[in-house]
């Protein structure tokens, strides 16, 4: 694990053992910094369907990944990877994550197959730490749009302006082998207080998903979401008006703070009519459930040939009257 030294003389956000330079404002970093560097060979296995990386264990005797369920390789990446310095513990049992599954299938919809849940058939449960970046940071945003504010009688009207934001304990993704959208189902479910430096012994055999970027890529990919985040704030808080367009904004981070998570989840492969589907459920609240499943084509049509022939009556009464 790498450890931290003092702060950017710049901009106070802390500086790793081998960083060259602030990773935010780029300042050379400090001679103690970089000096007697070690390089740390890691072995990840990478799955060649969705590119996810897991640690290597060899008492991993099953080339399938956890995530999708294609073959993985073992690859030794030449540049250090960054390390998860915490890990959340899992709070849902498996006998837990599975009702939660199964009362999800029942729960989706009338859209759904009838026999959605008697049919379907599980693959495999496999309880896994998904990794992903909490970080604070502090910004100076200046910023300019146009938005319907105050443009009387033109569409647009245009606002400039500065403001300072905080971001604390906000929640990156880093995994490869979740989507976004499932990632962003998931964050909200999980308690950070909870957080400690090993795995819990509670759930042994889980999957760990390996960060698979070099620290300068990392911090980037943090730099660039929170640029995202900054957008979306502005947009909600401090730009007047309900419509805009042309946003421009330029941020300027101060004490950027970055720890590597590592968060417990449950990935559960099932079949339904030959055909395969991926849930995701988190491993700290049953309630917090995201996945795939399939519909039913004739509820579909059925409703269609209804709304069809409804308006085909209507039309017929229109035109008696």
């Amino acid at each position: 694990m790498t450890t931290t030294i003092a702060p950017c003389g710049r901009c106070a956000s802390p500086l790793e053992r081998d960083d060259l330079r602030c990773p935010v404002c780029t300042a050379p970093a400090p001679h103690t910094a970089v000096e007697d560097l070690e390089h740390i060979a890691v072995e990840v296995l990478r799955c060649e369907g969705c590119g996810a990386a897991v640690s290597y264990d060899v008492h991993a005797r099953a080339p399938a990944c956890a995530f999708c369920g294609s073959v993985m390789r073992e690859e030794v990446p030449d540049d250090p990877l960054e390390q998860t310095q915490f890990f959340l513990p899992f709070t849902v049992e498996r006998t837990e994550a599975e009702e939660a599954y199964r009362r999800w299938l029942r729960g989706l919809g009338w859209f759904r197959p009838s026999d959605l849940g008697t049919a379907s058939t599980l693959e495999t449960m496999t309880p896994l730490w998904w990794v992903g970046w909490v970080f604070d940071a502090e910004a100076t945003v200046t910023w300019a749009a146009d938005s319907d504010a105050g443009a009387r009688r033109a569409d647009w009207a245009p606002h400039a302006g500065q403001t300072e934001f905080v971001f604390d304990d906000v929640v990156a993704s880093a995994s490869r082998g979740l989507e976004a959208s499932e990632t962003d189902c998931l964050i909200p479910s999980y308690d950070l207080k909870t957080a400690a430096e090993a795995p819990a012994e509670k759930n042994p055999g889980a999957t760990v998903e390996q960060f698979d970027l070099p620290r300068s890529s990392a911090r980037k990919r943090v730099t660039a979401f929170i640029q995202r985040m900054v957008k979306v704030r502005l947009e909600r808080r401090i730009i007047p008006g309900t419509r805009f367009r042309n946003i421009h904004a330029a941020a300027v981070l101060r004490r950027l703070v970055t720890r590597r998570f590592a968060f417990p989840s449950y990935v559960v492969a099932y079949r339904y009519r030959g055909s395969l589907y991926r849930v995701v459920l988190s491993g700290q609240d049953d309630a917090c459930v995201i996945g795939t499943a399939p519909y039913s084509v004739i509820k579909i049509l059925a409703l269609v040939f209804i709304g069809v022939l409804a308006l085909a009556v209507i039309a017929a009464l229109i035109a008696v009257l």
